[in-house]
């Protein structure tokens, strides 16, 4: 089993910064490619960022210079450090676990964003 738990959210003007993290249990995590997917009322769930299990990693457009996605293979956790935020960058960010042979597809709880003044 595989749970994940994201935290680091909350509120920050336009132009400040958050870093969110998602801890895994479990022994997955190294064989995985991770992603943070985000969600606003109204909207479909939209792909952020990824990153595979040998560092890869893979942005939208309109978050490309401005994020960047890692993790820590040791501690289990994936982190996303995002810079520069916009009002349309509010949203709950989840985290997402892909195994090797698709043997789990796993969500967080997610994690709130809100970028206002």
């Amino acid at each position: 089993q595989v749970q994940l738990v994201e935290s680091g959210g909350g509120l920050v003007q336009p132009g400040g910064s958050l870093r969110l993290s998602c801890a895994a249990s479990g022994s997955i995590f190294s064989i995985s490619t991770m992603g943070w997917y985000r969600q606003t009322p109204g909207k479909q769930r939209e792909l952020v960022a990824t990153i595979s299990t040998g560092g890869t990693t893979d942005y939208i457009d309109s978050v490309k210079g401005r994020f960047t996605i890692s993790r820590d293979n040791a501690k289990k956790t994936v982190y996303l450090r995002m810079n520069n935020l916009k009002p349309e960058d509010t949203a709950v960010y989840f985290c997402n676990l892909k195994a090797a042979w698709s043997i789990y597809d796993a969500w967080g709880q997610g994690t709130q964003v809100i970028v206002s003044s």
